[in-house]
């Protein structure tokens, strides 16, 4: 059978590759992916298969069933949004659209999806169970598409007994698959503080309650939640990346605007960490004169790779490509929406490499000269065939 799927991913690659090609040009943002989804829907119908289109506005899910096709399902996921990001890469395939760009390779990910429904759709007739196909909308992007698609029943009718996830990695040589068993990704909050105090004159600071003095410490002193109250092999981060003090060189503003990000892999810290942030931020304020307002925006939880599920995918990917081209993958405290799947349905998130330091193929993801080797899109929809395969024949 890895022969035959083999064959047939060679005979998809340069369709996977015009398919990402045209959406990578073509980016939509989260939940403004109209006709990322009207296209995905057509390369479906085109194969053959019945999409459902609109589940949470512009998600596509559509079933492949082999023999007996109610034995066993498993799910695989793409997600097709794109990031505001302004493309700063000279290819043929540059985003069309200001402003908005494929930076984390969700193209990549929509395109081998694809491709690996032509591959199953051929081999319809010689596995039993079904495969359903998810393509999600705004991963980049609280709530995130999981959580609606989840609240608008895709995995149900039928319920898969596993779903796949496959994710390009800049880190990872091209062709190359990562895995790593259990806790993998983080959950991830959004921090909005609104430090008040009393704004004037720069020359005049006694009749000040400086707001970005107070906004200083803040920053300073929330670093403590980690250093001090954390425990050190729990692993958790938090950073400010926006503040925004409105005044110039000698007017002090009233108010200081900060964003942050707390990431962990821990439920009861993770809400032991919105408590202490929000008293410790609050009580500097307080103290130096001002106040502080914060808003904790739930994010998404953090993803556990189902262990026996991930050590089958493993071993069925050594199968196919290699053991020299399997690696580990060490925690990661970026997110992904993906988790919300793995919280409910045994879930196997994996990587799929995609460097090449030779062609300049190096910049990481969420960047403007983010890029793939498109070579990885032979490797990346015959390995999701093979996985769901081996999966549907595990008892």
């Amino acid at each position: 059978m890895i022969d035959k799927i083999k064959a047939l991913a060679r005979t998809v690659a340069a369709d996977a590759v015009a398919n990402r090609r045209h959406l990578h040009a073509n980016p939509e943002l989260s939940f403004l992916e109209f006709n990322t989804a009207k296209f995905v829907a057509k390369q479906l119908t085109d194969i053959g298969l019945t999409p459902q289109e609109g589940v949470a506005n512009t998600g596509v899910v559509a079933l492949i069933e082999g023999r007996n096709p109610q034995s066993r399902v498993v799910a695989l996921r793409a997600d097709m949004d794109a990031l505001p990001i302004r493309e700063a890469n000279d290819v043929p395939y540059k985003s069309r659209v200001e402003g908005v760009m494929h930076a984390c390779g969700h193209d990549a990910h929509t395109a081998s999806l694809i491709g690996t429904a032509h591959i199953l759709y051929q081999l319809r007739h010689d596995f039993e169970g079904s495969v359903k196909l998810v393509f999600q909308p705004g991963e980049e992007k609280i709530p995130g598409g999981a959580s609606l698609m989840i609240k608008e029943g895709v995995l149900q009718n039928p319920v898969p007994v596993a779903m796949l996830g496959q994710h390009v990695a800049t880190n990872i040589p091209v062709s190359k698959i990562g895995f790593r068993e259990g806790m993998y990704m983080a959950s991830t909050d959004e921090l909005y503080l609104v430090v008040k105090g009393k704004g004037g004159h720069g020359a005049m600071p006694d009749t000040l309650i400086d707001p970005i003095l107070i906004a200083s410490h803040i920053i300073v002193g929330l670093q403590q939640v980690i250093s001090r109250n954390r425990k050190p092999a729990n692993p958790s981060v938090l950073s400010f990346g926006k503040v925004i003090a409105n005044g110039v060189t000698n007017v002090v503003p009233n108010e200081v605007y900060i964003e942050g990000t707390f990431r962990c892999m821990d439920e009861e810290w993770r809400e032991e960490g919105w408590r202490r942030i929000t008293k410790m931020a609050q009580g500097i304020a307080e103290a130096m004169g001002g106040s502080c307002e914060v808003e904790i925006r739930k994010g998404y939880p953090f993803l556990k790779n189902h262990p026996e599920l991930t050590r089958r995918s493993r071993a069925a990917a050594t199968a196919y490509v290699g053991a020299q081209n399997v690696v580990d993958l060490d925690l990661w405290l970026a997110g992904e929406d993906f988790a919300f799947y793995s919280q409910i349905v045994d879930s196997c998130f994996y990587r799929l490499g995609t460097r090449n330091e030779a062609r300049g193929i190096t910049s990481g993801v969420h960047t403007p000269t983010f890029d793939i080797d498109e070579a990885a899109l032979e490797t990346g929809p015959g390995l999701m065939a093979w996985l769901a395969l081996e999966e549907l024949r595990h008892k």
